[in-house]
């Protein structure tokens, strides 16, 4: 960003310089025909040689603003290709934390229909075992956490969609 705040300034400059020769330019053509006295080759030789001069300089402006404008463009589309980039990192970090959140909950999920099939097991053979009615409450209760964490990092996504435009607000 100092690179544009500096940019910025030297075509500010560059612009006065101009100004101030188009306004040199100017004052010298209306200047020669009221100074009569000095010979006439003298008057015309000076007037050209100078306006070669703010030509070359003015020309010198123009490719010089040409170039800034260049640069001040392309550092601006580097700006947006990082922030893209930023974007995209942090979404790709948001879709790891859901990827991982899924597996948590399947893998539970399983743990759970495994432990609710030996209680059936135990239920049909008629046998009460406490063990396996404490590790289906076990699986039940890892499910309902893995369930939560995974609505945190849903939650977490859309707020962080959401953070610009709070803080546009």
């Amino acid at each position: 960003m100092q690179e544009i705040s500096q940019l910025e300034q030297r075509i500010t400059a560059a612009l006065e310089r101009i100004g101030k020769g188009v306004d040199r330019l100017s004052a010298t053509p209306g200047a020669a025909p009221v100074a009569p006295a000095a010979p006439e080759p003298a008057a015309s030789e000076p007037a050209p040689a100078a306006d070669e001069t703010l030509r070359a300089q003015l020309a010198e402006e123009k490719s010089l603003t040409a170039q800034l404008k260049d640069r001040l463009r392309s550092l601006k589309e580097r700006e947006v290709k990082a922030d893209q980039q930023d974007k995209i990192d942090l979404l790709t970090q948001q879709l790891d934390v859901q990827g991982l959140e899924l597996q948590r909950m399947r893998r539970t999920n399983a743990a759970l229909r495994d432990q609710l099939a030996a209680l059936r097991a135990a239920q049909a053979a008629g046998v009460t075992e406490p063990q396996l009615i404490n590790k289906a409450m076990a699986a039940e209760l890892d499910a309902l956490r893995a369930l939560r964490l995974t609505e945190m990092a849903e939650m977490d996504e859309i707020l962080a969609a959401l953070e610009p435009h709070l803080t546009e607000a």
